[in-house]
């Protein structure tokens, strides 16, 4: 399936987006492709004993009731495994994507993790086709999910070593040229096309220096693609039009079925690779969905209201004289223009979910 993507309404970009090339040959799971059975619905859980701000720990009993009680809220079910089995059964090989690009202090929490495997179990699927993935290895066994999830729960990388092809499939790709670079193509993860049968996506609530966010899409488009990171090598970035575009080609937008945002710790300013603990922030709460763009969107406010009141500069602001290279280093800094209208236009040019606020409906619940 070839696809040509034409230029982006005038109101979501200052140029028309660069000419894509998608080319899969994969169609389109009806029943789960996103925004998926639940569009525009969002369940937000908080519960304000679930960290211990001063010493970082997780209250592993308090998480399972967070999970509890979101998927259940979610979906409407009376029961966790009522809940779990509307989306996965014995037959699934479900990976779970994880963003470790923060680790080992900013990531998907290992006691998330734990519980989302232990439900999975509970409907059936077995511990070896669960796959706790990222990109790169040295992020993912920072963290050692493996101390937390039940035995036989792989975790893998798709890029070993980095910038090996062995883990991409050849023949799925999306093809573009942003500043005239020699490689112009992006793979989707062969785990994606050929392994698994389903995917949890678990992004964190983290600020991004050239998207504005790492938010669901994010995590999905540029954690499943190879060579994605020159999109932003420069003030003016491509994250506007490149994230919805990866996260539309298939398999990947009919295999990803639940998003599970983890909310627990947050990251206002220096993402996406924040060391800073003047940077970080604790929302307490975790969302989920099957709207990628729905959740990306509460994320916004969260972000956005965050950066107002520490006085940092809006996500959408695009003055030049804030550029500069070590942004990371100032919040009054930008490294970047950044595009936080990749969620919008990931909704208005492929449908991957609800972005006005007025049409998403907002399940909160306490623990």
């Amino acid at each position: 399936m070839f696809l040509q993507l034409a230029a982006a309404p005038a109101m979501l970009a200052d140029d028309a987006p660069p000419t894509y090339k998608v080319v899969s040959s994969y169609g389109a799971g009806k029943s789960s492709e996103m925004p998926g059975p639940y569009r525009g619905i969002v369940a937000r859980v908080h519960s304000d004993a679930v960290i211990d701000v001063a010493s970082e720990r997780i209250d592993q009993a308090i998480v399972d009731r967070m999970l509890s009680s979101g998927i259940k809220a979610l979906t409407g079910a009376k029961a966790d495994k009522e809940a779990w089995a509307a989306f996965f059964s014995s037959g699934d090989v479900v990976g779970i994507k994880v963003n470790c690009s923060g680790a080992p202090v900013i990531r998907a929490s290992p006691e998330v993790l734990h519980g989302i495997t232990q439900n999975l179990i509970g409907v059936g699927v077995k511990p070896e086709n669960i796959y706790i993935y990222e990109r790169f290895l040295d992020q993912l066994t920072s963290v050692h999910y493996e101390r937390f999830v039940p035995q036989g729960v792989r975790t893998v990388a798709v890029e070993t070593p980095r910038n090996s092809l062995l883990g991409y499939d050849p023949k799925t790709y999306v093809e573009v040229s942003f500043f005239g670079e020699d490689d112009t193509r992006s793979n989707m993860a062969q785990l994606v096309t050929e392994r698994f049968t389903k995917i949890i996506n678990v992004p964190n609530a983290k600020e991004h220096q050239a998207s504005g966010v790492t938010g669901c899409l994010k995590n999905l488009a540029y954690g499943d693609f190879s060579n994605v990171a020159r999109s932003h090598m420069r003030t003016k970035t491509n994250t506007l039009s490149f994230i919805g575009t990866l996260a539309a080609v298939e398999p990947l937008r009919s295999k990803c079925v639940l998003n599970i945002m983890d909310g627990i710790r947050g990251v206002w300013h220096g993402g996406p690779f924040s060391e800073d603990k003047r940077y970080r922030f604790y929302p307490k709460m975790m969302m989920f969905g099957t709207d990628p763009v729905a959740i990306d969107r509460l994320l916004l406010d969260l972000i956005e209201d965050k950066r107002k009141a520490e006085g940092a500069p809006s996500l959408w602001d695009r003055s030049t004289d804030k550029l500069d290279p070590r942004a990371h280093l100032d919040f009054h800094k930008n490294t970047f223009i950044r595009e936080p209208g990749h969620i919008e236009y990931a909704a208005t040019k492929f449908g991957l979910g609800e972005y006005d606020r007025n049409r998403i409906k907002l399940n909160s619940v306490e623990v």
